[in-house]
């Protein structure tokens, strides 16, 4: 792939310092128009989605988790919508990128789903790991566990939110990793033990 990628732009070069493009090369009777336009489409996906790889390897994890909860949200809910779109008419384009003898490597559609689940595990643990050291604190100022349902309140939703993002990317990757399923775990129960006296849903059953 990255030497299609090369190839479109060394092809790129050339084509750019021509002031009409289609017109010069309408002259050409045999030019491959329509392959051009195909392997075009098809760098230009690839490299998209390798940025999408990128972006997701190097994940800000940066606490607080609700921060993190917010930002990987927005940024998945996004790459969701691209790539549900793109899955649409992605045989008609895997035929397009074949008749002109473009093998387009599709797994990395697959990194991404499995880059996501690793980043929305990464959320999951953030989260817990809060929300456990907030019942620690409040173990050791108040000798014993005891903590302000405010506090408690607030811990609850971001648990919650976490678990549903959790369970939205495991829904797109078709399944999840060992580490994402024991932490969905972790998540339910934390929110099963400590959401008697809140008025959130009862979570889901944990993410097998």
């Amino acid at each position: 792939m990255f030497k299609l990628i090369k190839f479109r732009q060394d092809a790129e070069a050339f084509l750019e310092v021509l002031t009409d493009e289609s017109q010069v090369l309408a002259k050409f009777e045999d030019f491959p128009t329509k392959k051009l336009e195909t392997i075009r489409t098809a760098a230009a996906l690839y490299s998209k989605s390798n940025l999408i790889v990128s972006n997701l390897k190097k994940w800000d994890l940066t606490p607080p988790a609700g921060q993190l909860l917010h930002k990987f949200d927005c940024y998945f809910t996004k790459v969701k919508e691209e790539l549900d779109a793109f899955d649409r008419i992605k045989d008609e384009e895997s035929r397009k990128f074949k008749s002109h003898g473009i093998d387009f490597d599709f797994n990395i559609f697959t990194m991404i789903k499995e880059l996501m689940v690793d980043v929305s595990s990464s959320c999951m643990e953030l989260a817990l790991k809060e929300w456990r050291e907030t019942k620690g604190a409040a173990a050791d100022k108040n000798n014993g566990f005891k903590i302000d349902v405010q506090t408690k309140g607030n811990g609850i939703k971001l648990l919650w939110k976490a678990f549903q993002l959790a369970f939205r990317v495991y829904s797109f990757a078709g399944g999840n990793d060992d580490r994402a399923d024991k932490l969905a775990k972790e998540l339910a129960d934390e929110i099963l033990c400590d959401s008697s006296n809140e008025t959130n849903p009862p979570p889901p059953k944990p993410i097998i």
